[in-house]
């Protein structure tokens, strides 16, 4: 079973990377998912997810105190919001597709921010 985790966790970082760089695919969700899979399938490299320069911190905050630094959820909510636009604005996607990708928008927006900033 640790395979199936370690693969998985693997799966969720490549997808977190790609939200790096795709406003529509949310990276920290990601990121805290492989950290978790990680955990529970190899030290190693949990240990390493835990130290890495940008996404370290926030990933540390959320396992030891579910906390989401205000920094994150500004920039977390004006990326979803500049998705929102961007998504409404193209008119070559198909209705069920803008309102199911703006439901789940708003859905992760709506649990950012109601999750507590600091310990």
């Amino acid at each position: 079973m640790k395979h199936v985790l370690f693969v998985f966790a693997w799966v969720n970082f490549g997808f977190g990377i790609v939200g790096a760089f795709l406003p529509i695919i949310p990276t920290t969700p990601f990121l805290i998912l492989a950290a978790y899979l990680f955990s529970k399938s190899s030290p190693k490299f949990h240990a390493w997810i835990l130290n890495l320069p940008i996404a370290g911190d926030g990933i540390r905050d959320w396992q030891k105190n579910r906390v989401i630094r205000t920094r994150a959820k500004v920039l977390c909510v004006s990326m979803i919001t500049l998705s929102l636009v961007l998504i409404h604005l193209n008119h070559s996607i198909p209705g069920v597709v803008k309102y199911t990708v703006s439901g789940i928008l708003v859905s992760v927006a709506g649990f950012v921010m109601t999750r507590k900033s600091h310990a």
